[in-house]
């Protein structure tokens, strides 16, 4: 589905009593008591978050029915960006960019992509979980959600990295487990691989994730690049038919609009009647993130996501030189972040849907 290419050089109700109840006294949020400290190295924070924000608006986070709903019960729909990898761009996520998308773009998510591979975790796991959980704190002291994408691509076998991703898990859950403001994404795009190869895989994730952080939610990625197998020819009916054996989880939908048109559109609406959906990633553009962007097909998702409460995160926030990069090249060696005029033509659309 959206295979990357590489970047120039350069309900469980498990809740434990003490967060419970603080979440209970606070469903306008003092999320103060609830915010896991920045650790030593962090980005600089501004001050705790408001009742104003998402997160201390909506609190803890559960999957109920095929619904992302807040502390409160309530149907909630996150509207936010995503990361480029952090090995190569890290430079675009600072307190500034964080500022402007928090404050000027009213983000309720950031989507922290950890890759895997292409010089990412594996060359330095311990570097790599220091930088996500760095930009995972820096999200929630802006009050907005984090979703811990573990960005495995290549191999698209998620098995192939199962020892790492319990390792980057664990790490993560003990964490944030006192943090209602996470969310875990535990296979990016999964790609010629069989969907109970994947299921297998999320089976013995979240018992990790589980046992430090009981009642986050847990995002699965599906077959053929998040697209419930439909880029390898099958449908959302093997997900259906045989669900991941855990509560609490939502299935990954992955879509780039001037590619994946009336079918992909179609399955996304049919898989959301039946499963809960969260749309992790998508772009205006090509598959590869690439060329001229499809805004009147983008709209139509974006009108069905808008309509059925379906989360998403836009595909990238970064100054890399493809359409699908929402600031022009060299922002983010600069120090202006808000408004329109840094902004590529994506840029533009994606912040007014999200103002929206």
């Amino acid at each position: 589905m959206h295979q990357r290419p590489t970047p120039p050089t350069v309900t469980t109700g498990r809740r434990r009593m003490t967060r419970k109840a603080l979440l209970a006294a606070s469903a306008l949020g003092v999320v103060t008591a609830l915010m896991a400290p920045v650790r030593a190295g962090a980005a600089p924070a501004p001050a705790a978050p408001t009742a104003a924000t998402p997160l201390a608006a909506n609190g803890q986070l559960s999957v109920c029915g095929r619904q992302l709903c807040n502390a409160s019960g309530q149907a909630v729909a996150l509207n936010g960006m995503s990361t480029h990898g952090t090995q190569w761009y890290a430079q675009c996520v600072t307190g500034g960019s964080l500022d402007a998308l928090a404050q000027d773009w009213r983000s309720d998510v950031l989507r922290v992509s950890t890759y895997v591979q292409e010089g990412g975790y594996e060359t330095d796991p311990a570097g790599f979980t220091a930088r996500a959980q760095k930009f995972v704190d820096a999200a929630h002291a802006r009050g907005m959600y984090a979703v811990i994408d573990w960005h495995m691509l290549t191999p698209g076998d998620p098995n192939a990295n199962l020892a790492r991703a319990k390792t980057f898990f664990t790490a993560m859950a003990k964490k944030y487990k006192n943090h209602p403001g996470v969310l875990y994404e535990i296979a990016n795009e999964p790609s010629g691989v069989s969907w109970s190869a994947i299921k297998s895989y999320a089976e013995q994730i979240i018992p990790v994730i589980r046992a430090e952080d009981p009642d986050a939610v847990v995002l699965v990625g599906t077959r053929a690049w998040s697209s419930f197998g439909v880029s390898e020819g099958s449908d959302e009916s093997e997900v259906v038919n045989n669900p991941v054996n855990a509560s609490n989880i939502m299935y990954t939908f992955h879509f780039y609009a001037a590619s994946h048109r009336e079918k992909y559109l179609n399955t996304l609406d049919r898989a959301s009647d039946r499963l809960p959906v969260f749309v992790t990633e998508f772009g205006t553009q090509n598959y590869a993130g690439e060329g001229a962007n499809d805004f009147t097909m983008s709209q139509r998702y974006l009108d069905l996501m808008k309509r059925k409460k379906i989360s998403w995160t836009n595909w990238n926030y970064s100054d890399d030189h493809r359409s699908g990069a929402v600031f022009k090249t060299g922002t983010c060696n600069g120090s202006t972040w808000a408004g329109t005029g840094v902004l590529k033509e994506a840029g533009v659309w994606i912040r007014d849907r999200i103002r929206q």
